[in-house]
């Protein structure tokens, strides 16, 4: 493997290197959930309380407020991942649930496709299915996010809820067809993440979204020594049959867990003891053993944009399972994908420093549910049993303390996203189209400003 420079070395490199005139590049680094306390957690974490993540030592710094309206174009104060990722990818302030489409309705160009268009060469790379919310917000055009292949585009169930497709994104109504189907065809140069689910589902004796990028001349990477070499022309890689699984884990699969309570408890809440959840060790996932890293698929993506090309490129890569494993619950799988977002940053910092008109952002979509509380609480010297009424993981730091992680957004089994603002991280490139404090549609027009678009 090769080294990798130190963040000041390459911080360094990125201010005194000259830029090269015509050439430009845009990184944009989503942490999926990614706010203020999951980069918390990962810095106690991976670097310990005293220590700094990589995205610490980027000279820029700011916050950026999400913005979401409901049908009748009223603010609410909650987002989910394709409306929040579409304003990001078009600048539009749009609906739940929209992929590339504002709140009347109408596909809006993204950046990447505006980049696209006007000849620089274009990445997508996720450890979720590239179909997913995120990367499919700027390459697709759906009415609803569950549109994600041949099939779901038509109606059915997902996350529970049952819901009527999108009949208006249908190729036989006039539409561009599923997430899968526009992928499939999109002038996007490189797409690397999970998904072949979403690839190979057939309706009845249409092609499948596969087939249609093969009769383009796509070349399908379906294993990780694939990414050891060189391709030509526009490359699919699907790892995984939908999200990739994640680094890590709770030792033994274990996740949050509620607080035992005496039978005493149950009667009155102020009397009674509880018994609070064992430590948590993380530890490495199995089923991650045969999956290419964030880091190995940006590296690639890296290569492949950057090959025989003097125009430069856009590249967004999102680290999918902070939030996917928030939702469960599940401190450890997150944390070891903020390692992954660190160690893909870290490849992409490697390349600005021999690139340095490379400007790198590091932002969220939105924020999540977890918080970190106190183990033990603040108020032990009470005569009552205190105690969170939500689940609580108790995860243990290799600096030797405990670091208590809590879900209490509702009482079902998966967490909510929240509505705090998020963070921004940039290299020093981002000084001059940032400011501290930005919308999520302002971090658009800066890319767009950027690539002079």
């Amino acid at each position: 493997m090769r080294n990798i420079l130190s963040a000041a070395a390459v911080i360094i490199a990125m201010t005194t290197q000259p830029v090269v005139a015509g050439e430009r590049a845009v990184i944009l680094i989503i942490g999926d959930g990614f706010d203020d306390t999951h980069v918390t957690m990962g810095r106690n974490y991976l670097k310990g309380q005293a220590g700094q993540l990589l995205l610490d030592q980027m000279p820029f710094r700011g916050a950026v407020q999400v913005e979401t309206v409901d049908s009748e174009g009223t603010a609410i104060y909650v987002a989910d991942s394709a409306n929040t990722a579409t304003t990001l990818a078009t600048g539009a302030v749009t609906q739940i649930g929209r992929i590339g489409k504002n709140a009347a309705d109408q596909p809006v160009k993204t950046v990447l496709e505006s980049a696209a268009a006007a000849g620089y060469k274009t990445g997508i790379v996720s450890t979720a299915s590239v179909t997913d919310a995120s990367p499919a917000a700027f390459a697709a055009h759906v009415t609803i996010r569950a549109c994600e292949n041949p099939v779901t585009i038509r109606g059915g169930e997902k996350y529970g809820v049952t819901f009527d497709g999108c009949p208006e994104d249908l190729k036989e109504n006039g539409g561009m067809g599923s997430i899968s189907e526009q992928l499939a065809v999109a002038n996007v140069d490189v797409i690397l993440g999970g998904g072949m689910e979403h690839f190979i589902a057939q309706y009845e004796s249409d092609p499948t979204a596969l087939a249609l990028a093969q009769q383009q001349g796509v070349t399908i990477l379906t294993e990780r020594v694939a990414l050891d070499q060189q391709h030509s022309g526009r490359v699919i890689g699907l790892f995984s049959e939908d999200t990739m699984p994640v680094a890590w884990r709770g030792a033994n699969g274990r996740i949050a867990e509620s607080i035992e309570r005496s039978w005493l408890n149950h009667i009155h809440e102020m009397i009674g003891s509880i018994t609070q959840p064992e430590i948590i060790e993380c530890e490495a996932n199995p089923s991650f053993a045969e999956m290419p890293s964030m880091e190995m698929m940006t590296r690639y993506a890296l290569d492949h944009l950057s090959r025989d090309n003097d125009k430069g490129f856009f590249l967004t890569i999102e680290s999918a399972s902070i939030d996917k494993k928030s939702h469960e619950r599940d401190a450890c799988g997150s944390i070891g994908e903020i390692k992954q977002l660190e160690e893909a940053l870290a490849a992409a910092m490697e390349y600005a420093s021999d690139n340095p008109n490379t400007l790198i952002m590091v932002t969220a979509d939105h924020s999540q549910a977890a918080q970190i509380v106190p183990d033990p609480t603040l108020y032990t010297s009470l005569p009552i049993p205190v105690f969170s009424p939500g689940k609580v993981a108790r995860i243990a730091t290799p600096e030797g303390s405990v670091m208590r992680i809590n879900y209490a957004t509702n009482n079902i089994s998966s967490e909510e996203h929240t509505g705090a603002n998020v963070p921004l991280f940039a290299n020093s490139e981002g000084e001059s189209v940032l400011s501290p404090f930005m919308r999520q549609r302002d971090i658009y027009d800066a890319m767009m400003r950027y690539l002079e678009l």
